[in-house]
């Protein structure tokens, strides 16, 4: 019953049902190599070779272990002398590893902490840290077929080689330094006049070459130079070294835009880094309009900007990493997740959650313009991230009704009102989400083989059947999984059909689609607030006079991501 509402403090009820089962056996940690224990000071760790060191840290998580004795310690002794091998043979400087406290948590997964100590010294330097953060995250290292599948998050390294060094000085280098410090007072103080003289030229200069928008033309396609709060701004030198020089082992994705590479930062962060190709679809205008979003946006069901690179022709922006991928990948089989009636529920109220924050809590309100299965992220416990604003639009004080724009958006999930008036609201929005919301239910393209998803469930649907009869279009998992609540499935079903009205006003806000959401779940025994157990084609128009209605016509239909006829 973990998540339940029953679960709740301070509902009275049975400890066992309400917390999940203890694995037996499974207090396996990697013991010392015929050797005693040193010990340490409070902020080293004793080896399996017993050395005291700082060690990489992380956790492993195996998605499909095909054991179930977590006290075994040949089949984690197998892992631990793989993992020494793979990093030896990569020419890394690692003394040992240590594999500790084995645990399942409430997907079934094997959660494995790991600890990475350095050869030679105490601490590991920046490149060793991103070299084996690279293998890990990369999954370059191969685990004993008894693993199965697996990612690793790693915890931010600190103790990078001389950081720390001063805390095992002697009081003498204190002295000497103290001196030191001293001396270069003393001069400083005597070119001060001198420093005064050329400090405004100084200045002026150093706020030039570290401008990251000095070549940034406002009078260009590209507008203005992006207001930011808290992105920071890296070199390109800084993303190549941190993505392995861009190389095709880090690339995780592509679209119009470029491509997709994951990164490590020195820390030992992971991030995805999205690089513009030089023809990409999307200029100057999108990049800022990003990053000056993303830049004020804070919401667990958004996802986080780190930073932008804007130099050498590049445009650049780096994201927190999502270790899951797309929606579209869970929905297509790709990614390999099983995604089960109520983890989709939780998806869509992850993604209702970040709408509803865009359009009714930020400042200025948001209006997402592009929402589809590609565009919502799944992290480690399979909270949805609403990304990619590149098509996004502010709305201003004087815009708060609508906005009279270019029509852009994806086919299949553009709000035909939308369309055919270049009236941009919070409702076309709506509309796109509606079509996730069936997508979500039939895992199906919402243009396939000539046909459109919300006409194919309008046309079948019966609501005096279960599941309205709409059995040969929905996912068999969702029949299979939600059988014991067949009325969700319905409930969602509504709630899609809703969204997708032809007018926008008759359209629920996010915020109402959210609660709905949140009743639906409430209605199945699950808890809203609990935490998750861990395409078309972009369109873009600019026509002019009467417009089609964008999926009236069949001959949009020939292929998936049809252009309107102009």
């Amino acid at each position: 019953l973990v998540g339940n509402p029953i679960c709740s403090p301070g509902v009275s009820v049975t400890e066992n049902y309400c917390t999940l089962p203890q694995q037996a056996n499974s207090s396996y940690s990697t013991p010392a190599e015929n050797c005693t224990p040193l010990p340490c000071s409070s902020d080293m760790i004793s080896s399996p070779t017993c050395k005291c060191a700082y060690p990489y840290t992380g956790t492993l998580f195996f998605r499909a272990p095909s054991f179930s004795d977590f006290g075994n310690s040949t089949v984690f002794g197998a892992l631990q002398s793989k993992m020494m091998a793979t990093f030896q043979s990569s020419g890394f400087p690692v003394d040992s590893v240590s594999l500790s406290d084995p645990t399942k948590n409430i997907d079934s997964y094997l959660l494995l902490n790991v600890q990475v100590f350095p050869s030679g010294q105490d601490y590991f330097n920046r490149s060793g840290i991103s070299g084996i953060g690279f293998i890990l995250s990369n999954q370059t290292f191969k685990p004993p077929s008894g693993f199965g599948p697996y990612y690793f998050i790693p915890a931010n390294y600190q103790y990078f080689a001389g950081l720390a060094a001063g805390s095992h000085k002697s009081n003498t280098g204190i002295i000497i330094g103290a001196a030191a410090g001293g001396s270069v007072l003393f001069l400083l103080l005597l070119i001060a006049g001198i420093y005064a003289f050329r400090e405004k030229r100084r200045a002026e200069t150093a706020s030039r070459k570290n401008d990251p928008f000095a070549s940034w033309d406002p009078n260009s396609n590209s507008g203005g130079v992006p207001q930011l709060k808290g992105a920071k701004c890296f070199s390109f030198e800084e993303l190549r070294r941190y993505s392995n020089n861009f190389s095709e082992a880090n690339n995780v994705g592509r679209g119009g835009y470029g491509k997709v590479y994951r990164g490590i930062l020195p820390d030992g962060q992971l991030i995805a880094i999205k690089r513009a190709q030089a023809d990409s679809t999307q200029g100057g205008l999108e990049f800022k309009t990003e990053i000056e979003l993303l830049s004020r946006v804070h919401h667990k069901n958004v996802v986080g900007l780190v930073g932008f690179c804007f130099e050498q022709g590049e445009q650049m922006l780096v994201y927190e990493f999502i270790v899951n991928g797309t929606l579209k990948d869970s929905l297509s089989g790709k990614s390999g997740i099983r995604l089960d009636w109520n983890r989709r529920i939780k998806i869509a109220l992850g993604a209702a959650r970040g709408l509803h924050y865009l359009h009714e809590l930020a400042n200025p309100p948001i209006i997402h313009r592009d929402i589809k299965s590609n565009n919502i992220l799944l992290d480690d416990r399979l909270n949805a991230k609403v990304a990619d604003f590149g098509l996004s639009k502010p709305l201003t004080e004087s815009e708060i009704s609508h906005i009279t724009t270019q029509v852009k958006g994806t086919m299949g999930y553009m709000d035909p009102e939308y369309y055919m008036t270049q009236r941009l609201t919070e409702k076309s929005d709506v509309y796109s989400f509606g079509v996730l919301l069936l997508e979500l239910l039939t895992s199906r393209n919402p243009i396939e083989g000539g046909k459109y998803i919300v006409q194919q469930v309008k046309q079948r649907m019966d609501s005096t059947k279960p599941f309205y009869d709409l059995q040969p279009l929905l996912d068999p998992t969702v029949i299979s999984t939600a059988s014991p609540a067949v009325a969700s499935v319905e409930n969602l079903v509504d709630l899609a059909l809703r969204c997708v009205e032809e007018h926008g006003l008759d359209r629920p806000s996010m915020s109402a689609v959210a609660k709905e959401i949140e009743n639906v779940m409430e209605s199945i025994g699950l808890n809203p607030n609990a935490e998750s157990a861990s395409t078309s084609s972009s369109y873009e128009a600019a026509g002019r006079g009467e417009k089609l209605h964008p999926y009236s016509n069949e001959s949009l239909f020939t292929y998936s991501g049809a252009y309107p006829p102009s």
